[in-house]
């Protein structure tokens, strides 16, 4: 058995190329584009961010402007109605106790000049 063993060769002009790379078609915007995009648009956001907090500030200020306007009307209107209660209590006062000899309505129970308004308390 002296046969010669035969070595298998490629065929003649050799076997064809074999594709091992990826041939992923080009499809949408570069990196740049997308890079670029991201960047106007963050910047476009942090602008409107910006004027809406100016706006949000100016906004403020006026309130709070508008109430610092308003607290004289407010603590006069207050003071008339403590008035019309005190009044109307006085009466009130001087209808029920009038035949109590010595009683003076709406005198003063503290032994004090200062002026103490009345406590009212609210039960509910």
């Amino acid at each position: 058995m002296s046969a010669v063993p035969q070595q298998e060769l490629p065929r003649p002009g050799g076997f064809p190329e074999i594709r091992y790379k990826r041939y992923v078609p080009k499809v949408g915007p570069s990196g740049l584009v997308l890079f670029s995009g991201i960047t106007l648009m963050c910047t476009l956001g942090l602008y409107r961010t910006g004027q809406g907090n100016l706006e949000r500030r100016e906004l403020e200020r006026e309130k709070v402007w508008s109430r610092i306007h308003l607290i004289p009307l407010l603590q006069a209107e207050a003071d008339r109605d403590t008035h019309r209660r005190e009044v109307a209590a006085k009466e009130r006062e001087a209808e029920i106790m009038k035949d109590v000899k010595g009683w003076k309505a709406g005198e003063s129970v503290y032994n004090s000049k200062r002026y103490t308004p009345q406590t009212y308390v609210v039960i509910p």
